[in-house]
């Protein structure tokens, strides 16, 4: 069982990973050792042979209870910089904690549970699907402190929820429950046991054609802001290897080559 910084652990049965934020003191608060540990578990999994789900759940009370307030105030303590830099494609150190779960070529199923709040809330919006405990608490804490979200959430968050509830809940901070986080578009699914139920579902989707599920999740992530045109050209685009062998697609090639040829003037 890989551990990463006494922070976070890595257990893998039957093709489905589970990433278990081990802080259950601090409620899995975010400081710099677990931000550093979560971004290692992201790198070890998408090097990981075989896995075909995720699911992410925290320790103790709490999936996260956002960030570490000793580790905002002392800033020297986040390594890689301003947060204006680039250090993770196009993220920094901090947002890449709640967006690497986009960018891992399997689903990701978030198990939340007890306090959801700040940084952790958008650590599980990155997820693919979150399953909560209906009293979870959960908030957009950030104005609290007098900062505002920044660690992926204005992404992560479009789509799902509506712009006037983001608004609202950002401006007030006010806490709202997982019944209240499904209604709202937050939550996907509501469970009295959140992570046996994220992990029945990740077995499920492990028990289907990887590939198949790998590429629809890499035309979700990417089709969201491409024009109609441009979405059904990725979705046909991505189809043809799932469909045809390497000769096959070969033929295809040289066939549209060749149509295309007729239409040029000599």
């Amino acid at each position: 069982m890989p551990k990463f910084a006494d922070r976070v652990s890595v257990t893998v049965e039957d093709h489905v990973a589970h990433v278990l934020l081990d802080r259950p003191d601090k409620m899995n608060a975010l400081d710099d050792a677990m931000f550093g540990a979560i971004i290692a578990a992201g790198a070890h999994l998408r090097d990981a042979a075989g896995v075909r789900a995720v699911v992410v759940s925290g320790a103790g009370r709490a999936f996260c209870a956002g960030i570490d307030l000793s580790a905002l105030a002392d800033a020297g303590r986040w390594k890689d910089g301003a947060l204006a830099e680039r250090t993770h494609g196009i993220a920094n150190r901090v947002q890449y904690v709640a967006t690497l779960w986009r960018d891992l070529p399997m689903p990701v199923i978030a198990a939340v549970h007890g306090v959801c709040f700040g940084g952790g809330l958008q650590i599980a919006s990155g997820a693919d699907i979150r399953i909560a405990h209906p009293e979870t608490r959960l908030a957009v804490m950030e104005v609290k402190w007098g900062i505002v979200p920044d660690m992926g959430g204005y992404l992560l968050w479009r789509g799902n929820v509506r712009d006037d509830v983001l608004r609202e809940l950002t401006y007030t901070h006010r806490e709202f429950t997982g019944e209240q986080a499904s209604a709202m578009g937050f939550v996907t699914h509501l469970d009295a046991d959140p992570l046996p139920r994220a992990l029945a579902l990740a077995h499920e989707i492990a028990g289907k054609s990887p590939h198949a599920v790998r590429t629809a999740k890499d035309l979700y992530n990417r089709t969201r802001m491409m024009s109609d045109a441009d979405v059904l050209m990725a979705e046909s685009l991505a189809q043809i290897p799932l469909m045809y062998s390497p000769g096959q697609i070969e033929a295809i090639r040289a066939g549209m080559e060749k149509r295309e040829a007729q239409f040029i003037d000599p």
